[in-house]
């Protein structure tokens, strides 16, 4: 048995990924900023019967992410999959003009030091199995800039780069990155955007390994 690393866990779709894993074996390692959280969301899991534990870091943290990285694979199984998805916070959403240099630090510590923090503490151990699959879910404007929210159209993109090096670089060691790109936000009626479908998509991304990048509706 394996595990399933998700930065960024929730209700919505953390939880429906969480919960498509667990139903294939995968233990489940849901990390988010609040310890009761995550609690919570693996007590769902566990009284479903899927072996899951909660660890709090924020993903903007690079030692405590590392710690909560490290910490369950210790308690659990060898990480085979990661996926990070924390959600962008409201003040990262501020119109290209208003934009100023500051604004920029939340994002980018999100985006690309959380990513990079995340990546380098479960490489060794994806190595070590000979397989594994690092998967990042992203907004629409990861791919098309938008000036409404620049702060996450600059992060986004940033952290589509190193992705995308990543799966370039991983290929040949059995090791698959692939991105999500989801337009539109999560549910609004559209059936293929609430968690269930798209749960079903980061599990397809894990099996298929095929391009880096994958677009919900195409």
């Amino acid at each position: 048995m394996t595990t399933f690393a998700i930065i960024g866990a929730g209700p919505g779709l953390g939880q429906a990924a969480a919960r498509r894993f667990g139903r294939e074996g995968f233990s489940v390692a849901l990390i988010s900023r609040s310890q009761d959280n995550v609690d919570a969301l693996a007590k769902e899991l566990a009284d479903e019967g899927i072996t899951a534990r909660g660890y709090a870091a924020n993903a903007r943290d690079p030692q405590a992410l590392g710690a909560a990285l490290d910490a369950a694979a210790n308690d659990l199984d060898p990480i085979e999959v990661l996926q990070y998805s924390p959600k962008p916070a409201k003040e990262f959403m501020k119109p290209e003009l208003e934009t100023t240099a500051e604004d920029l630090v939340g994002p980018i510590e999100q985006s690309v030091y959380g990513p990079v923090t995340a990546v380098q503490h479960v490489l060794p151990g994806l190595r070590e199995l000979g397989r594994g699959t690092i998967l990042f879910i992203n907004g629409g404007s990861a791919v098309t800039p938008s000036g409404g929210v620049a702060g996450t159209s600059v992060a986004f993109a940033a952290e589509s780069a190193y992705g995308q090096m990543l799966h370039d670089a991983l290929t040949g060691e059995g090791i698959h990155v692939g991105q999500l790109i989801i337009p539109r936000g999560i549910g609004g009626g559209d059936a293929d955007h609430e968690p269930d479908a798209l749960a079903e998509r980061i599990w397809e991304l894990h099996q298929n390994r095929g391009q880096f990048r994958v677009f919900v509706g195409e």
